[in-house]
C-alpha cells in the first residue's frame, strides 16, 4: 500500500465580540501563526458562528486575505464538544456553542478535507476575540 502526504487544508476559526476589526484579529492569530511554523498565506479558509457573519471586521478580515468566510450554525457544531481543549460557559450562553473558534475550525477543515481534521493550534484568546487552527487533509492512501 502506498501512501501519499497531500498539502494540509489549514483552517482559522474564530469567535469574536460585536464591534472587533480586523488588526484585532491579526494581532490575535499571527503571533500564534508564527509560533508555530505557519503564515497567514498557509491558510485556506476562515469559520465562524452565523451569528457574526455580518460583522464588520470578519469580513474585512476575508477580504484582506483573499479567503472565504465559512458559516456554521451551533447546532452543526455539537459533535464537535468533546473533541474542544476548551468548554465556555458565557460561549455556550451567548452562542449556543461550548467552543466557537475550535467548533468552527475543525467543521470547516472537516468539510475541506472531506476526512477528519484535528486542532493545530488550540484556542487562543483576546479581549475581543478567540482563534484555532485545525488542519484536515493531510494523508490519503
Amino acid at each position: 500500500m502506498t501512501v501519499a502526504r497531500t498539502a494540509p487544508i489549514l483552517v482559522i476559526g474564530l469567535g469574536c465580540r460585536q464591534g472587533v476589526s480586523c488588526s484585532d484579529l491579526l494581532a490575535l492569530m499571527t503571533p500564534s501563526l508564527a509560533s508555530a511554523g505557519l503564515a497567514l498565506s498557509d491558510v485556506r479558509a476562515l469559520a465562524c458562528l452565523n451569528i457574526k457573519q455580518n460583522e464588520p471586521g470578519l469580513i474585512q478580515l476575508a477580504t484582506y486575505l483573499g479567503l472565504p468566510l465559512a458559516v456554521f450554525r451551533a447546532d452543526q457544531l455539537v459533535t464537535y464538544e468533546p473533541r474542544l481543549s476548551h468548554r465556555s460557559t458565557l460561549a455556550f450562553e451567548h452562542s449556543g456553542c461550548w467552543g466557537v473558534a475550535e467548533s468552527v475550525a475543525l467543521a470547516q477543515a472537516e468539510q475541506l478535507s472531506d476526512g477528519p481534521a484535528r486542532l493545530l493550534i488550540t484556542r487562543r484568546k483576546s479581549a475581543v476575540a478567540t482563534f484555532a487552527l485545525a488542519c484536515g487533509g493531510q494523508i490519503t492512501r
